[in-house]
């Protein structure tokens, strides 16, 4: 595949990098607000909206089903007027695990949907029963197909309480879209808190919903009519995508300035980054660091909002590995998503994975440079991280993935003294 492959040259462990690096829409807000413009009758405007392999492909999804979806720069118009689909593009559903908040949308607006399992990252197992007991507890009925699923309720879902034995986004965002368009009241317990979910009630409410709790872990989701937002509706800045600009000013910047941020929605990182040692300025919007001359161990352990990020996990990982003394990673959202620091330790780190959950780092180790091909969206940038500090040029593999979660990011590493290419 052309353009596949990040070249970059490492520093050697010198902290040489500055400038500033600008944050761009959430990923994971504009791909639900995406789904959840299949709701309405009518067009959505999104703006601050990043341009990103995944938006591609859930527009698609759109497009497959009926829709309109119209792409300008930063900006995105959907319009789900002429929407009459109800399965899904297996091909395109597969390609992403956010095409599961579909479900909620189509079986909501049209009584059925019908859908393969979805893909995505490949980070373990990530369960869809949740989904299915979910619908099945509203009345839908649940039938499978070779490797389709189809859920219907062709008199509409009946309302009533769900309580999620464990805390997920995307449960939590399909279940409240569904909510809107119920026979009655659904009261959602144990619910997802990230901002992410918030912003996408704060779009839904812009469009008519009425919804109760929002940014608390009970909601309770009102049957409303909605009709299309009177205003363009602004995606929140990827906290996720800033953690990972932060973690390389961590270890190889002189001064870094990321742009576009709410810092309100990374308390834990930026709590983990000062405990590394490394300075950390909040400035309104912006937050800048500069990377310490030692930089300390810490234990750190993922957790649903309000904790650390699993997303951010990896790229403080790579921060971890020039720590001096050892460190502890406690990954508690995914099986798997240690599977990653195999590549790490080839490039010289000395990480020993306990168990699918437990990694201890021993530092400082210097990092040589490595070919690779990156599993996943976030391993692959910390990946680039490592090169990016490694003795020596590497070439990293699979940039598409790094694609569906980062726009232009050999342009914006460049843009701070990274040398770094596509080919």
């Amino acid at each position: 595949m052309k353009d596949n492959t990040f070249t970059i040259v490492g520093l050697s462990g010198k902290k040489l990098l500055k400038g500033s690096i600008p944050v761009f829409g959430a990923k994971n807000n504009v791909l639900k607000v995406m789904a959840a413009a299949a709701l309405i009758e009518g067009e959505s405007t999104f703006t601050n909206v990043p341009d990103i392999a995944d938006v591609v492909a859930m527009g698609k999804l759109l497009e497959d089903l009926g829709g309109y979806v119209k792409r300008d720069e930063h900006t995105l118009r959907v319009n789900a007027k002429d929407i009459t689909g109800t399965v899904l593009n297996s091909a395109l559903a597969k390609s992403m695990r956010a095409s599961i908040v579909l479900l909620g949308p189509l079986l909501a607006r049209f009584g059925s949907v019908t859908f393969p399992h979805p893909g995505g990252d490949v980070i373990g197992e990530r369960p869809i029963d949740l989904f299915i007991s979910g619908f099945q507890k509203l009345g839908a009925e649940f039938s499978e197909s070779g490797d389709s699923y189809t859920l219907k309720a062709p008199q509409g879902l009946s309302g009533g309480e769900i309580f999620f034995r464990i805390v997920s986004v995307t449960a939590t965002e399909t279940f409240m879209m569904a909510g809107t368009k119920a026979n009655a009241p659904l009261t959602l317990k144990n619910c997802a808190m990230e901002p992410e979910v918030v912003a996408l009630a704060e779009y839904l409410i812009s469009c008519g919903a009425k919804i109760e709790g929002v940014g608390s872990s009970t909601l309770v989701i009102y049957p409303s009519v909605l009709t299309p937002p009177a205003a363009p509706f602004a995606i929140v800045p990827d906290r996720i995508e800033a953690a990972t600009f932060l973690a390389l000013g961590a270890i190889a910047g002189e001064s870094i300035t990321v742009t576009g941020v709410v810092p309100a929605h990374m308390d834990a990182l930026l709590d983990a980054l000062r405990s590394t040692g490394a300075s950390v300025t909040v400035d309104g919007d912006t937050v800048t660091i500069s990377a310490p001359e030692v930089i300390q161990p810490i234990k750190l352990r993922t957790h649903e909002y309000p904790g650390f990020p699993t997303d951010a996990q990896a790229p403080m990982m790579v921060v971890l590995t020039q720590a001096e003394g050892e460190s502890t990673v406690v990954e508690t959202i995914f099986n798997g998503r240690l599977n990653y620091t195999t590549e790490l330790v080839g490039m010289g780190a000395k990480i020993s994975v306990v168990n699918p959950h437990r990694a201890t780092i021993k530092g400082k180790t210097p990092l040589k440079a490595r070919d690779i091909d990156g599993p996943d969206i976030r391993a692959g940038l910390s990946f680039i991280l490592a090169a990016a500090i490694a003795d020596g040029t590497s070439h990293i593999g699979n940039a598409h993935l790094v694609d569906r979660g980062y726009e232009a990011i050999e342009k914006r590493l460049a843009s701070v003294g990274l040398q770094i290419t596509r080919s």
